[in-house]
């Protein structure tokens, strides 16, 4: 038996309700371009995107967004007479360019490393922080590499290149689990549902700093470059004036400021 259905018909004024209506709720263009020629999807703000939390590069404190990269990029927000707003979105919707294509922010920020994957779908500033990656235990658990994970359970946190680095080189049989964000991935440690997590090192040695039952076991040296990124092909006013800021000597206060030292 074939079954068979009566259309309905809504009435040409009923129609004409409902595109009003639709009309009505369609988002209000904001973006503007600044007299030096920046870029923005709202005017008088400089967008950021990133993924909460990464300690101590952003994170949330008293109900604002704090920590190293938003201080970096208010120096460049400051000298254009900019606020910043941060938007927190999952770190595949950053590193895949989405983000920026869609209008989301600005610019992208995250203790991001360049690779060679990400430039091809976003531009980026010049390298603002050295990193590698970290292995981090409990303490006294006597792990200082990789290879004694065999059989093991290994926190990564999803899209990194530490989770990358996990899956290239870890024992075949270590059981690689991987979280959505860094506060998880830690917790994992912390807790024993973990052996061992990988991550940045600067993240994991100031959550040492911070937790002393775990600490960071070894680090792998990996060579690997933060960097911000805007639009690919899209605003390169605002990289100039990002780039300003990183070499400027307002940097290395906010870098002393975060890591009790100097930039090297």
């Amino acid at each position: 038996m074939s079954r068979t259905t009566t259309k309905k018909l809504v009435p040409v004024a009923a129609l004409a309700v409902l595109a009003l209506a639709l009309a009505g709720c369609a988002k209000e263009d904001t973006s503007t371009t600044t007299e030096s020629g920046i870029k923005l999807v709202d005017d008088g703000a400089l967008t950021i995107c990133t993924h909460l939390p990464y300690e101590p590069f952003e994170y949330t404190e008293g109900g604002k967004t704090v920590g190293f990269d938003p201080d970096v990029l208010e120096i460049a927000a400051d000298a254009n007479d900019l606020e910043t707003k941060v938007v927190d979105i999952s770190w595949e919707t950053i590193v895949s360019g989405e983000a920026l294509n869609t209008g989301k922010c600005d610019v992208a920020a995250g203790a991001m490393t360049i690779t060679p994957e990400r430039e091809a779908v976003m531009d980026f500033t010049d390298p603002y922080f050295e990193a590698t990656q970290a292995l981090m235990t409990k303490k006294g658990a006597g792990i200082t590499s990789l290879d004694q994970l065999a059989g093991k359970t290994i926190a990564v946190q999803d899209a990194t290149t530490g989770a990358d680095y996990v899956k290239k080189n870890a024992p075949d049989d270590a059981k690689i689990v991987s979280f959505e964000d860094s506060a998880l991935m830690e917790a994992a440690v912390k807790t024993g549902k973990a052996d061992a997590g990988v991550n940045d090192n600067g993240l994991l040695a100031y959550y040492v700093s911070q937790n002393d039952d775990v600490e960071v076991a070894t680090e792998f040296q990996t060579g690997e470059k933060y960097g911000f990124s805007v639009k690919k092909g899209g605003n390169d006013k605002l990289l100039d004036a990002i780039n300003k800021g990183i070499a400027s000597p307002e940097y290395d206060s906010v870098y002393k400021k975060w890591f009790g030292e100097s930039p090297s």
